[in-house]
C-alpha cells in the first residue's frame, strides 16, 4: 500500500505534509510522555513486527500492493498517538532504507497507515470493548484500520489523473482513476487484507494479554 515517488502531483504531498506535520509533532510529544523505560522494550518489539510485515507486499490490480499493518495492535496497547507516530517512523525508514514507499510522499503513507488507521482502530475497539467478545472486537478493530488506510491511498491516487495531463491528454501522475483505484485497493482490503489484519491482531493481542495474566499470577504466587 505504500505510494512511490512520482506517483502523486506535488500539490496532493505537500498539503498532506502540511497536515503531517504538526500531526507528528504532536504525536511525537505524546509518544515520549506515555513511554517509560520499561515500556520501550515492548513498544520496540511490536513497531519492529510492523516493520516486517508491512514489507511483505503483495500486488494487486490497480498498479499498487497490499500489505498487513499492525496498526490495531499498537493503538490497542498504547493509543493511537504513540501507534501513529511509530508506525510512521517505521514508513520513513522504509522509504529511506530500502525504497519502500517514497520520501516526497511519506506524509500521504504517514497520514493513511499511520494515522487513519491507527486511530480508527483504536475508535472501533473503545466502542464495542465490553460489548462484544474480546476476539470480535480485536478483529473487527484490526480489519477497520487496514480499511480506513486503503481508502485513504486509493482515493489519493484516484484523484491523481484530474490534477494533471501531458499535452496528449495523458495522466502526468498516476495513470488510473477512482473507477480503478476504489474496487481494486479498497476491495481487496476489505475481502482479503482486512481480514489478514484482523486476525494478527486478535492473535496478538490475545497472546500478550495471556502472558501478562501468566506473570501476574507468578507474582501472587511467588
Amino acid at each position: 500500500m505504500h505510494i512511490p515517488d512520482g506517483f502523486i502531483s506535488p500539490s496532493t504531498y505537500l498539503s498532506a505534509t502540511a497536515v503531517a506535520v504538526p500531526l507528528l509533532l504532536v504525536a511525537f510529544q505524546k509518544t515520549k510522555a506515555a513511554i517509560n523505560d520499561e515500556s520501550f522494550a515492548f513498544l520496540s518489539s511490536l513497531t519492529a513486527f510492523s516493520f516486517v510485515i508491512m514489507m511483505f507486499n503483495i500486488p494487486i490490480p490497480g498498479g499498487t500492493s497490499g500489505h498487513a499493518i499492525g496498526a490495531a495492535i499498537l493503538a490497542i496497547l498504547f493509543g493511537p498517538w504513540v501507534a501513529a507516530f511509530c508506525l510512521s517512523l517505521t514508513l520513513f525508514i522504509q522509504a529511506l532504507v530500502f525504497g519502500d514507499g517514497g520520501l516526497s510522499v511519506f506524509a500521504v503513507n504517514a497520514l493513511a497507515m499511520g494515522f487513519a488507521a491507527s486511530f480508527s482502530a483504536y475508535w472501533v475497539h473503545a466502542l464495542l470493548k465490553n460489548r462484544f467478545n474480546n476476539n470480535i472486537v480485536y478483529f473487527l478493530s484490526g480489519w477497520t484500520g487496514i480499511v480506513a488506510a486503503s481508502v485513504i491511498i486509493a482515493v489519493v491516487l484516484g484523484i491523481q489523473p484530474l490534477l494533471g495531463v501531458d499535452s496528449a491528454g495523458h495522466p502526468i501522475y498516476f495513470p488510473f482513476g477512482l473507477d480503478v483505484t476504489i474496487p481494486a485497493v479498497i476491495g481487496s482490503h476489505l475481502l482479503f487484507f482486512g481480514a489478514v489484519e484482523g486476525f494478527a491482531t486478535m492473535l496478538v493481542v490475545r497472546f500478550i494479554e495471556k502472558i501478562n495474566v501468566n506473570s501476574s499470577q507468578k507474582e501472587v504466587t511467588a
